[in-house]
């Protein structure tokens, strides 16, 4: 018989769409839920045609499976909780509810579940602070989280009432001042048309070399400060389990931050691991806003560094990096730590870009996925100058709130796929390949998928041992499951 490959792939993709499974469906019903300008968040399972057999377009592949999720979610900013602050008691719960209330409680839920925080101010924050702005206190005697504790703290339990299965992890975007050595927050002057921060040319540290004064003291009263930070947030029943050194180590910036050479910041580890250790903390390196791999291998050659290093933070450019990574260091844990803010504009164009993210770290293999800012004033700009997308905007006059295209986006992924679910291909040889797959714990599996046609696509998903037609909209984004 005269091989036809057409057929045979067709055929091999309908058997696997069956026997691949982990769990049959069962009494589940399909859900089919689209986003688009025209309708953000639309339920079509009523739509779904369920048939036992047939030649999928496109295929949940749990015969190839990738990595396991841990968790959505987005950083605890001060920014962030003064938006929310300004409306009124009732919206604030239920926009919370909507950013971390348990899907099966709240129809509109992203169901955070792993989010970051900041040791100290980030560019997000009202303005510059540590926790000890104290020269010299090696002991940590000034050391202290009081701004915290109404702002960031009141926050973060207000989600904890909503979402307990809640986990945090931080670091800090800059260092006290006095362990640095210009003796300032920042590393570089503020750009044109941004408000000035005090920074004088002659204490720009350039990119390459180590802003942290580079001696065991102040190392050893570095890690103190972290442990300090973690004990004082524990005083509040809020537990913080890992850890990173600094964010975007390689980056000299006008606002909070902090440049290391890959053998500095191996030094401060080595440091840091002492003072995390007997706490049961785990260090990540990051963040890395970098491809360059070698910012990560440099590090991690050092042996101290190694035993302490237990994943990797990637950010920006570090995307580039995520693939070579995991390759090279499968048993290190890859976070997502941050999306690329925006710039205010909150519109569907960048929604598109923020799938494409979301979809190329995740085909790279991370474990975490976490967007930057939760909720905004409208239109209002940082402390340092420059306006940032959000999940939510608030507009303080009206007293309202907006949900923008990138929480719609975001929610097509995190609402759908929960902690402990597998990654698994999305398997198609007919070109639907804009997509993502996984299988959750309870064996439901999820499909992703873009369209990015002008016009509707009808379209065969091989899941959870059934076809499923359903017509997917035009230019829309898409989650079918079952």
């Amino acid at each position: 018989m005269k091989f036809n490959r057409r057929t045979f792939v067709a055929s091999s993709l309908a058997t696997a769409a069956v026997s691949g499974t982990t769990q049959a469906a069962g009494s589940r019903t399909p859900t089919f839920i689209s986003t688009r300008r025209e309708a953000v968040w639309q339920d079509l399972s009523a739509s779904v045609n369920v048939l036992t057999q047939g030649s999928p377009d496109v295929r949940v592949a749990t015969d190839q499976p990738a990595q396991i999720i841990d968790g959505f979610g987005a950083c605890f900013n001060e920014l962030g909780f003064d938006a929310l602050m300004s409306l009124p008691p009732k919206t604030q719960v239920s926009v919370l509810g909507d950013l971390f209330s348990p899907p099966s409680s709240t129809e509109h839920g992203l169901g955070f579940t792993r989010c970051r925080m900041p040791i100290g101010a980030n560019d997000f924050a009202r303005d510059w602070y540590s926790c000890n702005e104290v020269s010299g206190d090696f002991a940590m005697r000034h050391f202290s989280i009081q701004r915290d504790e109404s702002s960031l703290i009141p926050f973060i339990k207000a989600a904890q009432r909503l979402q307990p299965d809640l986990t945090l992890w931080a670091s800090p975007w800059s260092p006290p001042s006095w362990m640095k050595t210009n003796g300032h927050y920042a590393q570089n002057t503020s750009s044109p048309g941004q408000p000035p921060n005090g920074l004088t040319a002659a204490q720009i540290v350039p990119e390459g070399s180590d802003g942290f004064i580079q001696d065991d003291t102040y190392f050893r009263a570095y890690a103190l400060y972290f442990k300090r930070f973690l004990e004082a947030y524990s005083s509040h029943g809020i537990k913080i389990d890992m850890v990173m050194p600094q964010n975007e180590f390689n980056s000299n910036q006008s606002f909070p931050s902090c440049v290391w050479t890959p053998k500095g910041l191996a030094r401060f580890i080595s440091h840091l691991h002492e003072a995390m250790s007997p706490l049961g903390v785990d260090i990540f390196l990051g963040t890395m806003e970098r491809p360059d791999t070698q910012l990560f291998e440099q590090v991690y050659a050092d042996p101290n560094a190694r035993r302490a290093i237990k994943g990797v933070g990637l950010q920006w450019a570090g995307r580039g990096a995520a693939p070579f990574l995991k390759r090279d260091h499968p048993d290190l844990k890859i976070y997502q730590t941050e999306q690329e803010c925006g710039d205010g504009r909150n519109d569907w164009r960048y929604a598109r870009y923020t799938w494409d993210l979301m979809r190329d770290y995740m085909r790279a293999g991370v474990s975490v996925y976490q967007y930057w800012n939760m909720a905004l004033l409208k239109d209002r700009p940082s402390t340092w100058g420059w306006k940032q997308n959000s999940l939510v905007v608030v507009d303080p006059d009206a007293r309202t709130v907006s949900y923008t295209p990138d929480y719609y986006t975001l929610k097509h992924v995190s609402h759908f796929v929960r902690p402990g679910a597998r990654r698994v291909n999305a398997q198609s040889w007919t070109g639907h390949d804009n997509a993502l797959a996984f299988v959750n714990p309870d064996g439901q599996q999820v499909l992703v998928l873009r369209n990015d046609d002008t016009e509707a696509l009808p379209l065969k998903v091989g899941i959870s041992g059934n076809i499923a037609e359903v017509i997917v909209p035009a230019n829309s984004l898409n989650t079918i499951a079952l």
